[in-house]
């Protein structure tokens, strides 16, 4: 039984990587989902022959859902289910405290510990009592990068019983496809055939896009700046750039996103904090070869993602000239621009598809089975 946020088709990293594991382990198990409807109904729908669970969603403080009836349901699906796996994905404090009300001695408990509370910090003190239960209660904690693991405070006292499952991308949707050689093309025609230095992603606070729109100033290569996705920021973004090298482009399919990846030549990756915990559009771009630059951010699993000088070019957080300087050589060194994008095509095939976290999530299970 997963416990999400929310579930598809609301998409983000989270999501995906339950979607990922649910859908998996339904090959040979039961499975259902818990979460929130971005409405107000209680819903029940089967998706891809999973049941989901979606609570209404009554009001939203802090980015946390709130709703009347989630006790009632989730106590109700734990007792009709009978699980002998509750899997938590975390940071969702309100459904881990109603959770550890009810959960059955019996029940074995996973914290799938995505991210620490980082920017919540007025209301965290309220938080953290849960937060401790709920990793107390814990037979195993599954984070996802060494990194985050050694870098996360309230994981400290508990890394005896911490797993690295990393996450990771399903390899058939970033293989190229028929017709995509024509859409690749097309792209790079679009822009003139100028290389392309690709952003993809919400446009919110800790994604660093105010950096790389400054950091664009100083960058000397005839290039253009393309800036996919939207969020509450997009409008500011907008406002602040007058350069005529950036285009913002909004959300794109996943047959686009594709075809952008391997049409680039640079994926900008300007993220600062460890709200950026792990970096699936990093692993994305590295499938397709596209060599990113990074930043430097303290206790985020980006930087064992991909590794500075093999696998990317990594710089002093917040220092908008020595990412612009990375961008140029990554333009116009193009033996460089090969051995880092051929080595992250061979990390991701070593740790970051979905067969690896698949293997990493068993083994996992069977340590809370085993009491280790």
């Amino acid at each position: 039984m997963h416990i999400s946020k929310y579930y598809y088709p609301y998409i983000g990293g989270i999501e995906n990587t339950c979607k990922y594991l649910a859908d998996s382990f339904a090959q040979s198990n039961e499975v259902v989902v818990i979460c929130f409807n971005e409405g107000r109904d209680n819903l029940i729908e089967i998706v891809d022959g999973v049941k989901v669970y979606r609570v209404g969603t009554w009001i939203e403080i802090a980015r946390q859902a709130l709703s009347f009836a989630y006790f009632s349901i989730l106590k109700k699906v734990i007792k009709d289910f009978e699980p002998d796996i509750i899997h938590f994905h975390w940071a969702n404090p309100f459904p881990a405290a109603v959770l550890l009300s009810i959960l059955p001695k019996n029940v074995k408990l996973v914290v799938h510990w995505h991210m620490d509370i980082v920017k919540q910090k007025k209301i965290y003190p309220f938080i953290k009592p849960f937060e401790t239960a709920l990793l107390k209660r814990a037979d195993r904690i599954m984070v996802t990068s060494p990194n985050y693991r050694d870098g996360s405070k309230p994981l400290q006292s508990f890394k005896d019983k911490v797993d690295i499952v990393q996450s990771a991308i399903e390899e058939e949707l970033f293989k190229r496809q028929d017709g995509d050689d024509k859409n690749i093309k097309r792209i790079r025609a679009k822009y003139d055939y100028k290389p392309i230095i690709f952003f993809v992603g919400r446009h919110i606070q800790y994604k660093g896009l105010f950096h790389l729109l400054e950091a664009e100033k100083h960058v000397r290569s005839e290039c253009v700046f393309v800036i996919a996705g939207k969020g509450p920021l997009t409008k500011e973004l907008m406002a602040s750039c007058s350069s005529d090298r950036v285009k913002f482009i909004g959300k794109i399919s996943n047959d686009d996103l594709r075809c952008y990846l391997y049409a680039s030549r640079v994926l900008a990756f300007p993220s600062i904090t460890k709200n950026e915990a792990f970096g699936l559009s990093l692993v994305q771009g590295m499938y397709c070869k596209l060599p990113a630059v990074t930043f430097t951010i303290e206790g985020s699993g980006v930087n064992w993602v991909s590794i500075n000088k093999k696998t990317c070019l990594e710089v002093a957080n917040g220092d908008v000239k020595a990412y612009a300087q990375a961008i140029d050589q990554l333009v116009s060194d193009d033996a460089l621009h090969h051995e880092l994008g051929e080595a992250g095509y061979e990390r991701v095939k070593k740790l970051f598809v979905l067969p690896k976290e698949i293997e990493a999530c068993k083994e996992c299970y069977e340590k809370a089975f085993c009491n280790l």
